[in-house]
């Protein structure tokens, strides 16, 4: 069994039914990719040629996983399209197809976007995890992301409520870069003020 990663920049007809085939088959097992009920074309495809413009402009990048030649898990980051969140990037759309499960793809895939982000200059990576996919926490953690907070019950699927786990990776930055943290002064301070009430 061959197992390798490809980092493509534009699609031909094949790709965009490679994608589909594994976006629609995690979906239809309720994968938390973002999608309620399995995807079709028509929203898959747009989704393919406009990541793959953000590839072309230098501000994503999207891995293929093939087994002997087809594509079974995939995965990407993506800039942050704000300009002081230019050195921050998104983890998202990481999977595999049910039938090519257990072969280790997701941890390869998001082993290759850290590394590929860290080479483009991005200094955090972020991603969000659904609280009930202890698998895919599991994952994260091992390979260095940290929670940073969660929001409760805020996924809904049906009438479920799921929470969602946000986690971080530090890439590291450049040496002359000024680490102000949540001191004050600097762009765009406050002081704080005192609490209602008080004297």
């Amino acid at each position: 069994m061959r197992t390798e990663l490809t980092w493509p920049d534009t699609a031909d007809e094949a790709l965009l039914s490679a994608v589909h085939r594994v976006m629609h088959a995690v979906a239809e097992l309720g994968g938390a990719i973002g999608y309620l009920e399995p995807p079709g074309r028509e929203q898959t495809d747009p989704w393919v040629e406009e990541t793959l413009k953000a590839v072309r402009n230098g501000d994503a990048r999207l891995a293929l996983a093939t087994v002997d030649g087809v594509v079974e898990g995939m995965g990407l980051w993506r800039r942050e399209p704000v300009a002081v969140f230019a050195h921050s990037a998104e983890v998202g759309k990481i999977m595999a197809h049910p039938s090519a499960r257990g072969l280790g793809l997701g941890g390869r895939i998001v082993s290759a976007l850290t590394a590929s982000a860290r080479e483009a200059g991005i200094e955090t990576l972020r991603l969000s995890v659904r609280g009930n996919n202890h698998g895919a926490i599991g994952l994260y953690e091992a390979l260095g992301f940290k929670e940073w907070g969660r929001l409760p019950n805020v996924v809904e699927v049906g009438r479920r409520r799921f929470d969602e786990v946000h986690m971080f990776l530090d890439l590291g930055k450049a040496p002359d870069v000024i680490l102000h943290g949540s001191a004050p002064g600097g762009p765009g301070s406050s002081p704080r003020r005192p609490a209602a009430g008080s004297l």
